[in-house]
């Protein structure tokens, strides 16, 4: 198999994966070995290829039709219920056989247009044209930044376990008084929840749009365990905003709800306003609490590193997504940055979509580093 062929379909498998799919390389090895059976320039065997090997269950499939329609066209999967569609490959409508005229091409236009989608990747958002940054959008939708679980103080049926006495003793008089099979029981899980502080001022405009939008792809994931916040000259709340299932009327929702677009920056405030108002109560207590920001502090930088220090005790693991860390030579020299790294545990970048399916991981508790406490 050619190897343009193979760079494409494992970057689709990744694609999958980050979306929450079961793409392991077990399956992507099944995936391709299919391949070698199937003419790869038809997209209707790559699909079904894919779909027969990647996906375990009923439930995989309306997010394996998502992901295949955003990775090879760039076009959205039809509402849930409806049949998929065939394939669609963009500037192709049928590619011609091997041994036509133009079948080369074709595969040269399904291994390009792949290529460009995993290119994009690793791009910077800051640097991406008006299409470029449409396309990123679609793939962040596709994203499941769904929170660790934890476990609950209450207790469910389970085969194996903590014995139940009570349920035992009820087995046992249901039978008459008879000697029955032992009961058990474990403890029930449950998300933890997930606190997200997006810097939306003017140092972090061309970082903003994709920041909230993960936020969104976080909030539909993590349902009611998400909270969403923008911060800048003033702290608001955005989880309702972004609980709309469409991204761009999410965005523009959000959009509305913030005062302070591409304002100033007085993160120490505005965490000390986050840990007074809805912090302390509840929100960031044994959270994952994640802060996209640069670190650029107008206020009080030693405020900002007490209130770092007090939200670190409070949360169960403090994330800290800079954009500029992927910058070569990059050092986190800013006052606020400096003031806020000894209280961090995961310090990342959020400046591609690799970055953000990283930041994803880490909220989900598959990429964790640094020290964390309950």
């Amino acid at each position: 198999m050619r190897r343009d062929v193979v760079e494409t379909m494992t970057g689709f498998a990744r694609t999958l994966r980050a979306a929450g799919g079961p793409a392991d390389p077990e399956r992507v090895q099944a995936m391709l070995a299919a391949l070698d059976h199937l003419d790869v320039l038809d997209p209707a065997d790559v699909y079904w290829a894919g779909r027969l090997t990647l996906c375990a269950d009923p439930g995989d499939l309306p997010r394996y039709d998502r992901c295949f329609a955003a990775y090879f066209s760039g076009a959205t999967a039809r509402p849930p219920g409806r049949p998929p569609p065939p394939p669609v490959v963009r500037h192709t409508a049928v590619p011609a056989a091997r041994d036509e005229p133009g079948g080369e091409d074709a595969g040269e236009t399904l291994a390009a247009t792949a290529s460009a989608a995993e290119v994009l990747r690793d791009r910077d958002v800051a640097r991406l044209g008006p299409d470029e940054r449409a396309e990123v959008a679609r793939l962040i939708a596709l994203l499941d930044a769904g929170a660790e679980r934890r476990r609950s103080r209450r207790f469910a049926p389970a085969p194996a376990g903590r014995l139940d006495p009570g349920a035992t003793v009820r087995e046992a008089l249901r039978r008459g008084g008879e000697p029955a099979l032992l009961r058990h029981r474990a403890h029930r899980t449950r998300p933890r929840r997930v606190v997200l502080i997006v810097d939306v001022s003017g140092s972090m405009s061309a970082y903003a749009d994709a920041l909230l939008r993960f936020a969104h792809a976080a909030a539909r994931s993590g349902g009611p365990s998400v909270e969403v916040f923008s911060a800048g000259t003033r702290l608001t709340r955005l989880t309702r905003e972004l609980r709309h299932r469409d991204a761009d009327a999410a965005m523009a929702a959000a959009s509305a709800a913030i005062p302070d677009w591409s304002g100033g920056t007085r993160l120490g405030a505005e965490l000390k306003e986050f840990l007074d108002r809805f912090g302390q109560r509840g929100l960031a207590r044994g959270a994952i609490v994640v802060i996209a920001s640069d670190g650029w502090e107008r206020g009080d930088a030693a405020l900002l590193g007490e209130q770092m220090a007090r939200l670190r005790r409070l949360a169960h693991r403090v994330v800290w997504a800079n954009p500029h860390k992927a910058r070569p030579g990059y050092a986190p020299l800013t006052a606020g940055m400096a003031a806020a790294l000894p209280h961090v545990d995961d310090f990342t970048s959020g400046h591609s979509l690799a970055a953000l399916e990283e930041l994803a991981r880490l909220v989900a508790g598959a990429a964790r580093r640094g020290r964390s406490h309950a």
